[in-house]
């Protein structure tokens, strides 16, 4: 599944996409996530307050229990403000 990465994520994990195949047992955005901040400490540091981050599976809002099976896309980013 390829992840997208916006604003201050692209910036503290020094990417803005990558593909990645996640283990098995890893299963919902939030366990991604857990997988992906043992990776390195880059991923810890941009994963380090969740509450400040939304996600978006296959161009679909989605919550952090939401299932990623079959996900082709999935973007992380802080929340959008307009103005």
């Amino acid at each position: 599944m390829k992840l997208l990465y916006f604003a201050w994520l692209r910036e503290r994990i020094g990417t803005g996409s990558e593909e990645v195949t996640p283990p098995e047992g890893v299963d919902t955005v939030e366990s991604l996530i857990d997988w992906l901040k043992q990776k390195d400490p880059r991923y810890e540091a941009a994963f380090a307050e969740t509450v400040a981050i939304r996600v978006a599976i296959d161009q679909e809002q989605a919550d952090f229990d939401a299932p990623i099976a079959g996900a082709r896309e999935i973007a992380l980013f802080p929340p959008v403000t307009g103005g």
